[in-house]
């Protein structure tokens, strides 16, 4: 049996869903596979989305065309905006999300589009053509599918091995079935893969807990969720409880250290430096006699409470002894074990900044194959890569978002260009120009790619531009409405306790105050009507203003790397006065470009003068 698609991808969690719905919006009959159809969009780990720099994420991924965004709105059980005592540059939101909601809404949106079909089926078997391009998939049952691309999105799946203490066996996350003849045809492919790994803690029954000896944490309000095109919905606000480990339970799981697979030697794979288990945290923090648990809720419809903070890999009977000296869980009653996971992954320099692999054309791969964590890593990666298949079906150039124009590029250009010896995660430190990335502008920065290549529908796109037209046009009014420090405005400037201007000023002028905000304008011109929303806008933009043309010289400074392009095929032998550590990472990672080639560890200034000399001496040459 064959079946012929254009894009075939593997995997339905959070990386394969976007890159299914970006490839079959763009027109291209997409066939999405899944181990188990109620696997669909699973959140094996924690059940939230968002937070510093992933909520960055999940808006961008909205603002190109994505789903993340629209789906968790309709989903969360409670939403906060975190960092709000620092700058707009590091806002974020988070929520929790009703897992099952979340599934259930998302394999809605996968089965109302067009052009795309699911099917649940293991493939175990990579296809390709004489050439040595990717044109299909075999399944474990012997069917085969033809397809120009295909995308891998195996979250954890790959290899996939459970380990609690000393007992260890074959499987993908939460007792799914693992991944197995995939990762020995990539091998036979000559694709190299390296083991990672991660690990989740006991989900345990909320009837069981005594919510007494916890705190609360309850969100927040906030006047938009993740999304810029659906309106904003207030949903039944559901509470997390915060709690704290004790000396007990570090005495106890330090005399079971030797049973934990992450010590025992069982584990040969590197776990996420920011994630790390309690066991990890009692090595790396021996000094801190208590770390923090949150207890946060997986469904409205559910008794099940995830236990964050307490991720491990020792015996399940263990895990009982140690969870029960926690204030709130005495009497707990384990719902699910915690465990560890251990996967396959491709290190970063088989991909281009595409995600399509270097060395077998039409292959993507997209999330934790990838070397990443995080469901909100994974989602944009997701779409990418299933924009990239689309367009390089389509004859054109792929989408490759520099780093100073999203955080999804900062993402894709470390994952290609840094030899990361643990899962990546994102992080507001990550980016050079987080000034310029804030979630409050993900829309301006992206939308117009998400016009440009057909995932913003009209609707969407009058939205956009009506919403930016209005901030244009209120900027230009905030510049030439000037006001004299009469009698009348010195008295509000007392009463709000501000400073008083001694000249004329113009209503631009004093946003550019950190102390002003737009609902000082409300009291200043009560006869300006404005939605404040945009106000906020064009005061963030004031407020950076000195800061924003600083990130912009610096982003055109880089730029002249990023347009100088690298042949693929360079030899690199020929590059006279290149550090020998150097030529070796640039054969290995084989970057697109001098900006690239910067950012590799290893390559140093002198080396990219040597290099840029060398391409100046070709191109006069040819």
């Amino acid at each position: 049996m064959k079946e012929q698609f254009e894009v075939i991808v593997i995997g339905a969690g959070h990386a394969g869903c976007e890159a299914a719905l970006a490839a079959s919006k763009m027109g291209l009959q997409t066939l999405l596979f899944t181990l188990n159809f109620n696997n669909i969009a699973f959140m094996p780990c924690n059940p939230s989305l968002g937070g510093p720099a992933k909520g960055h994420l999940v808006r961008e991924i909205d603002a190109l065309g994505g789903a993340m965004g629209r789906v968790i709105d309709r989903t969360y059980l409670q939403m906060r905006l975190l960092n709000t005592q620092k700058g707009p540059a590091v806002w974020a939101i988070r929520a929790q999300a009703d897992k099952l909601l979340y599934q259930l809404e998302m394999r809605r949106e996968l089965e109302k589009q067009p052009n795309l079909i699911i099917r649940q089926a293991e493939v175990d078997e990579i296809l390709v053509d004489a050439n040595g391009k990717v044109n299909g998939v075999t399944t474990r049952t012997g069917l085969k599918f033809l397809a120009p691309a295909v995308i891998l999105a195996t979250g954890t799946f790959l290899n996939g091995r459970i380990f609690m203490g000393k007992l260890n066996y074959s499987s993908g996350p939460m007792g799914f079935l693992p991944a197995i003849g995939l990762s020995q045809s990539l091998s036979r492919l000559g694709l190299k893969l390296r083991r990672f790994k991660t690990g989740t803690p006991a989900r345990v029954r909320r009837r069981s807990l005594d919510f007494n000896k916890m705190t609360p944490q309850p969100g927040g309000y906030l006047e938009h969720g993740f999304s810029f095109w659906e309106p904003w919905q207030v949903r039944p606000e559901h509470l997390c409880w915060l709690t704290y480990t004790r000396p007990e339970t570090h005495r106890i799981i330090m005399e079971h250290l030797h049973e934990a697979a992450l010590f025992s030697g069982e584990i040969t794979g590197v776990g996420p430096r920011y994630c790390p288990s309690i066991e990890g945290k009692l090595i790396q923090f021996p000094d801190k006699d208590r770390h923090q648990v949150f207890i946060e809720p997986e469904g409205a419809d559910t008794d099940e409470m995830y236990l964050a903070g307490l991720s491990t890999s020792l015996p399940e009977s263990i895990q009982e002894l140690f969870l029960r000296t926690v204030p709130g869980l005495e009497n707990l009653e384990i719902v699910r074990p915690g465990y560890a996971i251990e996967y396959d992954y491709l290190p970063g320099d088989q991909l281009k900044q595409s995600l399509e692999t270097k060395q077998i054309p039409g292959l993507y791969t997209a999330g934790q194959i990838n070397g990443s964590s995080g469901y909100e890593e994974a989602a944009a990666q997701g779409l990418l890569a299933g924009i990239n298949a689309a367009l390089n079906l389509q004859g054109k150039a792929p989408l490759v978002l520099k780093r100073s124009e999203a955080y999804m590029g900062v993402l894709i250009d470390d994952l290609v260009t840094k030899e990361s010896e643990e899962p990546y995660r994102i992080m507001t430190s990550r980016a050079e120009f987080r000034l310029t990335l804030r979630s409050d502008n993900a829309d301006e920065r992206l939308t117009p790619f998400g016009i440009q290549i057909g995932l913003i529908d009209k609707d969407q796109k009058q939205t956009f531009e009506s919403k930016y037209e209005r901030i244009n046009t209120l900027q230009r009014l905030f510049e030439k409405t000037s006001l004299n420090p009469d009698a009348k405005v010195r008295q509000i400037f007392i009463e709000q306790g501000l400073t008083i201007p001694k000249n004329k000023f113009t209503i631009a002028d004093i946003l550019k105050r950190p102390e002003i905000g737009p609902d000082f304008l409300t009291k200043l011109l009560p006869e300006l009507e404005f939605i404040e929303s945009d106000a906020k806008e064009i005061s963030t933009r004031y407020k950076y203003q000195g800061y924003l043309e600083k990130e912009r010289e610096q982003a055109k400074r880089l730029l002249n790397l990023e347009n100088k392009t690298i042949p693929e095929d360079l030899n690199y032998d020929l590059v006279t006065n290149l550090a020998h550590e150097a030529r070796e990472k640039l054969v290995k990672f084989r970057p697109g470009t001098l900006g690239q080639a910067s950012r590799i560890s290893g390559v140093n200034p002198a080396d990219l003068t040597a290099l840029l000399f060398h391409l100046e001496n070709l191109k006069e040459s040819q």
